[in-house]
């Protein structure tokens, strides 16, 4: 299976619940997560950097989830994707005030911290050697981050809503089409979500020229690390 390790896994704050249906994380140390990407000075054109939130385990219901900057003087809610991404806001004010990140969940029911996998293409279409620089660029930002050592990229992977009809297609240079089969695992490596439909696109499976297509925009794509 792939494996997408994000920037200071071995840093994220363990969930400190000061209300017993609730959860939190400081602000101050979610940015300290989230600078360095925004600070990493290296080729990322295909990268982007979101705060998720996700489940530790699998009966922990994300129906409902929500997240909330909360300070003296800010009070805004996040939104979250359907994968538990949201944008963070870099906020000068909500670092001094020492806000917080809050989640309407029990005490170490998830997990937060800083995830960068690869950006979605509204036209559905992504040349194979895009995709090949993008897993480039996200094994060399883990790899800048302590993260990802002897692992080299074997490929991407597309993920929909479990019961999408959604079709990812391999177009190469000489005109051959080749239908990428659908699976079901997670979006990310070490989710405990694992119903998602999942394309997985090989590189050393098909040739080296031409073209991804997918009928709609997956929820996300990640980097296949082996």
């Amino acid at each position: 299976m792939f494996k997408l390790l994000l920037l200071c896994l071995a840093l994220l704050p363990a969930f400190a619940g000061a209300q017993e249906d609730s959860d939190w994380i400081e602000y101050r140390d979610a940015y300290r997560q989230m600078i360095w990407f925004e600070k990493y000075g290296k080729p990322k054109q295909f990268l982007q950097n979101h705060f998720r939130i996700r489940p530790r385990d699998k009966s922990v219901p994300t129906d409902g989830l929500r997240l909330t900057l909360n300070g003296k003087a800010t009070h805004v809610a996040l939104p979250l994707d359907a994968l538990g991404r949201a944008v963070f806001p870099f906020s000068k004010a909500a670092y001094d005030d020492n806000a917080e990140l809050a989640v309407n969940r029990k005490a170490g029911q998830l997990k937060s911290g800083a995830w960068v996998s690869i950006v979605t293409r509204p036209d559905g279409v992504y040349a194979a050697a895009d995709l090949r620089t993008a897993c480039d660029q996200l094994l060399a930002y883990l790899r800048y981050s302590g993260e990802a050592a002897g692992k080299s990229c074997a490929g991407v992977q597309f993920s929909y809503p479990k019961n999408d009809v959604s079709q990812v297609q391999f177009h190469a240079a000489g005109g051959a089409v080749t239908m990428l089969a659908p699976k079901e695992g997670p979006a990310f490596s070490g989710d405990a979500v694992t119903t998602f439909r999942v394309f997985v696109y090989r590189f050393a499976a098909l040739p080296e020229t031409g073209q991804v297509v997918t009928s709609s925009t997956p929820l996300a794509i990640a980097a296949l690390l082996e």
